[in-house]
């Protein structure tokens, strides 16, 4: 993990930061999320700040509490977590992109071509 930015308040960051890693298959369900005390360690921060992050991932089913041993991520927490973000992800810009070509009297067929120029220029392949 790399140090957390100004920006967005801690917990939020270490919250995101573990919601990443499980989106990732970095930590795998069933597996122990790092304590309170591992993370305020190895961010310099204040214990209670990254429980408040944990408690984030818990209030959304990501991670559970097995009482006596710590906290692991909860079964299904994977799947969740993608369908969420891919919902997140058509709201943020595949909606506004079909939009924006809809105006621009772009088709779906000439949107999708482009989209996969474009995924092609990037792997550094022409379709």
């Amino acid at each position: 993990m790399a140090g957390l930015d100004e920006g967005a308040p801690l917990f939020a960051q270490i919250a995101e930061r573990l919601a990443d890693e499980i989106a990732d298959a970095s930590l795998a369900e069933g597996e122990r999320v790092p304590s309170t005390n591992e993370l305020a360690a190895f961010y310099r921060i204040n214990p209670a700040t990254a429980a408040k992050g944990i408690s984030m991932l818990t209030d959304d089913g990501l991670v559970e509490k097995r009482r006596g041993i710590g906290m692991f991520v909860a079964a299904g927490a994977r799947a969740r977590l993608l369908a969420e973000r891919r919902k997140r992800f058509a709201e943020r810009y595949v909606e506004p992109l079909v939009a924006e070509a809809s105006r621009l009297g772009i088709s779906a067929s000439e949107l999708a071509a482009m989209i996969r120029e474009s995924s092609a220029t990037q792997k550094g392949t022409r379709p």
